[in-house]
């Protein structure tokens, strides 16, 4: 059974689409470990602030079926496939870490998904969520732990901001009494 790690982020009605994500996230892999939430600047483009946070799960899916359904979960989430890569987004969940597994780009070739993500150690939003929740987990690649990648990291050049979200209730309602 492989741990996964998914980064989830919204600069669109952020509270609600990430609610709507965590839900149906437990829906389809089970219980979840999530991170505290934090506000950070639209990266790459001029945009609202965006709200990021990290889950955990265990699966027996394999990574590509995992990936389908962390698409299908942005679509239910009004994200439409063709939106443009660097632009505001209602939901946005990427595969930080599979396991222990690497999927490295070849000379000349560009893999449909490269693992692990390359800017978890790049990107603040990423990578502190990722220490929150998991700070002895090591990065496949550089062998260090979450904690100690958190701790190198350059804070002042991407300052996070923790924010809190209404908890969504991701248990059913009760049942109304006859």
């Amino acid at each position: 059974m492989a741990e996964v790690y998914v980064a989830a982020g919204s600069n669109v009605e952020p509270e609600i689409y990430l609610c709507r994500a965590l839900q149906v996230l437990e829906e389809v892999f089970g219980p979840l470990v999530v991170s505290p939430a934090y506000r950070n600047p639209a990266a790459g483009f001029e945009g609202a602030d965006f709200i990021n946070l990290v889950v955990g799960f265990r699966t027996e899916r394999p990574v590509e079926e995992v990936r389908r359904e962390l698409q299908r979960i942005e679509s239910d989430c009004d994200r439409p496939r063709d939106a443009p890569k660097w632009a505001p987004r209602t939901m946005d969940l990427d595969i930080l870490l599979y396991g222990d597994r690497v999927t490295q780009p070849r000379a000349g070739e560009e893999p449909a998904l490269v693992l692990p993500r390359p800017d978890l150690v790049r990107r603040a939003y990423m990578l502190k969520p990722l220490a929150d929740i998991a700070p002895d987990l090591r990065h496949p690649l550089l062998r260090s732990s979450m904690r100690e990648l958190w701790e190198a990291f350059d804070r002042d050049a991407h300052p996070l901001t923790a924010v809190t979200i209404p908890r969504c209730d991701r248990r059913p309602p009760p049942e109304s009494a006859p």
